[in-house]
């Protein structure tokens, strides 16, 4: 009785598990809460990084409407990412990035400002679900502002 018990407890908590990450996975992504500017306090010497989040500030050469162009290039050739919402027009657009084994979705909202050098990219990259995402936007928005860099000095 006891060994029936334990195993129609396991299958029970395997379906929960399973049931939430299929949630995880098709959620629909709110547009009103994760298309926002991007918050203060970074500079390009000094990213801020939390456990859920980042934000980098990067400045180039490129004007901004050649900038958006790489930024969009960069951004949309990593795996598991699209386009959310926004537009160059608007000054910001956000990605969802989701990782490759459960779906946890990551957004990204992208700001490109005139500057006297050309331009000034600002990344902000956060979590959906749980407290901590172990360094990935950050080490993602590392890739992204090195590529611009590339990019930039290319050009």
């Amino acid at each position: 009785m006891i060994r029936k018990t334990a195993v129609n407890t396991a299958w029970l908590l395997l379906l929960i598990a399973v049931s939430g990450l299929v949630y995880i996975r098709l959620a629909p992504d709110d547009v009103s809460l994760v298309h926002v500017a991007p918050p203060k306090g970074a500079t390009p010497d000094a990213p801020v990084i939390g456990t859920g989040a980042a934000l980098f500030v990067a400045d180039f050469t490129t004007p901004p409407q050649q900038m958006w162009e790489l930024v969009q290039q960069v951004i949309l050739s990593t795996p598991r990412t699209k386009y959310l919402a926004g537009s160059p027009e608007d000054g910001m657009i956000t990605y969802v990035t989701r990782s490759l084994v459960f779906g946890f979705p990551d957004y990204t909202t992208v700001t490109v400002t005139q500057n006297e050098q050309g331009s000034r990219v600002t990344l902000f990259g956060r979590l959906r679900y749980g407290r901590s995402d172990f360094g990935v936007n950050a080490k993602r928005l590392r890739g992204w502002i090195k590529a611009l860099e590339t990019l930039d000095q290319a050009g």
